[in-house]
C-alpha cells in the first residue's frame, strides 16, 4: 500500500538527516586545506551536489565547532565592507576530521557489505 500523497517522502527525510550528519566533516575537510572565511565556506558547500547549505545553517555549525575546540577564528579588516571572520582547524579539529573520515568510510563499507550481489 502506498503512503498518502500528503505524507513526507521518506527518502527526502533520510537525505536531510545524512546531510546533517556529514556537514561537520565537510566543513572540517574544507578547512584542512587552509583557512577560509565563512561566506567562502557557504559558497563551496552550496556548490556540492545535494548539500544546498545556507548561511543560516553554516554559521551556527561553525560556532559550535569553535566552542568544541575544533576550529579557531580570527578577524581581518576588509577594505570593502565589514571585517571578515576566518576559520582555521585546530590540532583537535584535524584529529576529529581524520577520525570522522575513517568512521564514515567504515560505515559505508558496512552498509555496502549488507547488499546481496546481483
Amino acid at each position: 500500500m502506498a503512503p498518502p500523497a500528503d505524507s513526507p517522502d521518506p527518502l527526502e527525510n533520510w537525505t536531510v538527516q545524512v546531510r546533517k550528519g556529514v556537514l561537520d566533516l565537510c566543513v572540517l575537510n574544507l578547512l584542512s586545506v587552509g583557512e577560509r572565511h565563512g561566506y567562502d565556506l557557504v559558497k563551496q558547500l552550496a556548490d556540492l551536489p545535494g548539500f544546498g547549505v545556507t548561511e543560516g545553517t553554516l554559521y551556527p555549525l561553525l560556532s559550535r565547532l569553535r566552542v568544541q575546540g575544533l576550529v579557531k577564528t580570527r578577524l581581518e579588516e576588509s577594505p570593502a565592507g565589514p571585517a571578515r571572520k576566518y576559520y582555521t582547524l585546530t590540532p583537535a579539529g584535524r584529529k576529529a576530521a581524520a577520525l570522522m573520515d575513517t568512521h564514515l568510510a567504515e560505515l559505508l563499507a558496512a552498509c555496502r557489505a549488507l547488499r546481496r550481489p546481483d
